[in-house]
């Protein structure tokens, strides 16, 4: 900016009030200790290499960049800042745990704690903190703790006596290994891969273990780096380009399926429709958990897999390994739909001898998914540490992701006459 510091300042607040404004009209600022924190932050003080206009738009602000060009560390989009803050149900007086450091999300924080809490921001990257440690005192936060360290460990002396009050992971995690380090009512809110399936997730403490009792976020963040980092589990099957991970689960083997996919797929159809503007993620998370084998597949856009039609979209496909065959989850159009957006229906293409009853078995988890689930507002995630005994069965059994830590449990709510509105939410996503 080549404008004089007064006028900076002037465009400032006024850019800050107008994000407000937006923020609120979208619900995802609700609270009025919220709304005061982000008209008072200046947003562009942790970033002063971009423009004013760039440092208030609803966007995240890339801050750091690795040697190939993948965004490392960045400032979160304010829209899911807020819907992130409102879930950590924040109060003054209390302490609380950044994961994730930049400076930004630990001024917001500090505003809603007051004079008699307390911050702490941790980073593995050394450039991050320094940023941090140089930013929060030019804006007003000189007591806020910024800590260098891998999040996997916790220092010693990090964590206060009986706890903190609030984790809050700002970056993209695969496990929850902060339980212990959070006070027993205490609220922990994180960006958790299911599968590779990204979602902010509300956590409250309750005997030793984490309850979501939140509207589940779909979102995206920087990866976790250090220990805690994940590993996608990814396999190529020979000569196709085509890709398939395990993230959650154990890899199977994929060389045998070249072959079948060479071979024109059949096609199962669910009866089961979406919008062209409608998400699903419900959906594949769901499939994620009820289906043994589940992976997700990519295809090289240059890669031989011609057969892959339609083509993938720009995010992998759920799909299931059996042996020599798979079964992956597309959509096929078949109408315009009320909003001119398209109306598509689920479909399962089969590969491979056993292709057609791998599809079979796809296609009825979609169809119990809208008969039973589909209405629901949100499955209930539970996270116990991975050591502790598995909790009593219940009338039916929620599905299971084996972590480092953790076990973590989606138990589905059964909502009778899901199918009744095929147009009800395909996703939890408050945002």
């Amino acid at each position: 900016m080549t404008t004089s510091p007064a006028t900076e300042v002037s465009d400032a607040s006024e850019l800050r009030h107008q994000l407000v404004e937006q923020l609120r009209a979208g619900s995802h600022i609700r609270s009025a200790a919220v709304e005061r924190a982000f008209r008072t932050v200046p947003r562009h003080a942790f970033a002063p290499e971009i423009p004013l206009p760039a440092a208030y738009a609803n966007d995240i602000v890339p801050t750091r960049h690795s040697d190939d060009g993948r965004v490392t560390s960045s400032i979160s989009a304010p829209w899911l800042q807020a819907e992130m803050l409102e879930a950590a149900r924040i109060q003054a007086g209390h302490r609380v745990l950044e994961i994730g450091s930049g400076g930004c999300n630990a001024a917001l924080l500090a505003q809603l704690v007051g004079p008699t809490g307390h911050i702490t921001t941790l980073d593995i990257d050394p450039a991050v903190t320094d940023r941090a440690l140089r930013f929060l005192p030019q804006a007003g936060y000189d007591h806020v703790s910024v800590v260098t360290a891998d999040a996997e460990h916790l220092p010693a002396g990090v964590v206060p006596d009986g706890g903190f009050d609030a984790i809050l992971v700002t970056v993209d995690t695969w496990d929850l290994p902060w339980i212990d380090a959070l006070a027993e009512g205490g609220r922990l809110v994180a960006p958790l891969r299911l599968h590779g399936y990204h979602w902010a997730i509300g956590f409250t403490r309750k005997e030793g273990a984490l309850h979501s009792d939140e509207p589940l976020i779909i979102c995206g963040f920087v990866a976790m780096q250090g220990d805690g980092a994940w590993n996608t589990n990814r396999r190529t099957v020979p000569g196709t380009g085509v890709h398939l991970s395990w993230e959650d689960g154990t890899p199977l083997p994929v060389d045998q399926l070249a072959s079948a996919l060479t071979r024109e797929p059949t096609v199962t159809r669910t009866n089961v429709t979406v919008g062209g503007q409608e998400p699903f993620d419900a959906l594949t998370l769901y499939l994620a958990g009820a289906l043994p084998g589940f992976c997700r597949l990519e295809a090289d856009s240059e890669g031989d897999n011609k057969v892959l039609n339609p083509p993938l979209r720009h995010w992998p496909a759920a799909a299931i390994v059996r042996g020599g065959s798979l079964a992956r989850l597309a959509t096929e159009r078949i109408g315009e739909g009320d909003d001119g957006k398209g109306r598509y229906e689920f479909v399962v293409h089969g590969y491979g001898d056993q292709g057609h009853g791998s599809a079979q078995e796809m296609a009825e988890q979609v169809q119990h998914w809208q008969l039973n689930h589909r209405g629901a507002r949100c499955p209930l995630i539970t996270a116990r540490p991975a050591a502790d005994p598995a909790p009593a069965g219940t009338d039916h059994e929620p599905h299971v992701f084996a972590k480092k830590h953790t076990r973590i449990t989606v138990d589905w709510p059964i909502v009778p006459g899901s199918a009744a509105g095929p147009t009800s939410p395909g996703s939890c996503d408050a945002g």
